[in-house]
């Protein structure tokens, strides 16, 4: 016989950096018990991290998180006999979030993964179904990019744009199809902007442990063709989670899309300005090509903490625009904070905490 689960809520992405985050706020506003689907090397890591979140929260017993050994590349999410009939809620957030993922790897997990979580939430016939996307299904997208703007034959800079892509036209197709959902698209999240705290170091880290691992009086940094004109977009997990948390608890958000960006984003020039003015390193820029950029960046990976693929992030020509967002956020106190504001907390977070590294969680 079939063991069953009481579990109102199903939530794939714990014990991720920003699963967590958002778990603690699902669960403190009283939605629990939430059954979390983990895969089986991260169960240890998952049981620490539940113990460490319902002992902070008062009122929430240790039941309150139900771990569940699955994954969501198979048909079933690998869940066996455990039978979820009461769930009426899906949080999908699970995703190989690395911009040089192989593409099997990305569609395994990106695209099949978030089509079976699809019919597991409508053999259920749930009530909500969350999404984390991406800003970046825009892809190399020429122009303003709006959370009405999804299908627009852009091309892509990585598989991992491409499948989170992919995985939300499949969502936005169900949701037309009656499936009462609602998508968030983070733009790039890095540490929070109280405690810097992050479990990754990719994105923007690498162009500060870049400065990091160079001599204060003379670093070097470079500059593409485009990057003058390009925005880098990044956001705080704690902004990321508390909008989350806010829309997901309000009916009216069903079936509506959000781009959680920074709506006055820094250029590239001075979005690492900031980082070297934070570090307190004087930089030399050299202008150069892409191609030039890219082989020196790969011939020098292995000694230095760089990623080629983050290179058409320094010329990349979307603009993000969050219109929606903004709107829905009105009076809520919700705001993205300027980076310049949060940057010192981020570099000393990295400074004390060297053994983060930038593996992804898959």
């Amino acid at each position: 016989m079939a063991a069953v689960s009481d579990a109102a809520v199903l939530f794939t992405g714990f014990p991720g950096f920003l699963g967590s985050a958002l778990l603690e706020r699902i669960l403190a506003r009283g939605d629990g018990p939430v059954a979390c689907l983990v895969q089986s090397q991260y169960l240890e890591t998952a049981r620490r991290r539940a113990r460490e979140l319902t002992d902070g929260i008062d009122g929430v017993d240790d039941d309150e998180i139900r771990l569940y050994e699955g994954d969501i590349t198979e048909p079933d999410l690998g869940l066996g006999d455990e039978s979820f009939t009461a769930v009426r809620e899906v949080y999908h957030l699970a995703a190989v979030y690395d911009l040089a993922v192989d593409r099997d790897l990305a569609e395994a997990v990106n695209v099949r993964g978030t089509e079976h979580v699809l019919e597991f939430a409508a053999e259920r016939d749930v009530d909500r179904f969350h999404y984390v996307s991406t800003c970046y299904v825009s892809g190399r997208y020429d122009g303003v990019f709006t959370e009405d703007h999804l299908e627009e034959g852009q091309p892509f800079n990585n598989h991992y744009e491409e499948t989170k892509y992919r995985a939300e036209v499949a969502v936005q197709d169900r949701m037309d199809a009656g499936l009462p959902a609602t998508i968030y698209r983070p733009a790039i999240v890095v540490g929070d902007s109280r405690t810097g705290e992050t479990d990754k170091y990719d994105g923007p880290y690498y162009l500060l442990r870049l400065l990091l691992a160079q001599p204060e009086w003379l670093s070097v940094t470079v500059t593409l063709p485009e990057s003058s004109n390009a925005e880098l977009n990044v956001v705080p997990r704690d902004y990321v989670v508390d909008a989350i948390a806010t829309l997901s608890a309000r009916e009216e958000t069903v079936g509506e899309v959000y781009q959680l960006c920074d709506p006055a984003p820094l250029s590239v020039p001075r979005f690492v300005d900031v980082l070297a003015e934070a570090a307190g390193h004087r930089t030399v820029t050299l202008p150069t090509t892409k191609p030039i950029a890219r082989t020196v960046s790969s011939r020098l990976s292995s000694s230095l903490p760089l990623e080629p693929a983050t290179l058409d992030y320094l010329d990349h020509p979307t603009r993000y625009a969050c219109p929606k967002t903004r709107q829905a956020l009105e009076g809520s106190g919700l705001e993205v904070p300027p980076l310049e504001s949060y940057v010192d907390r981020l570099l000393a977070y990295v400074l004390e905490n060297p053994a983060v590294g930038d593996e992804p969680m898959v």
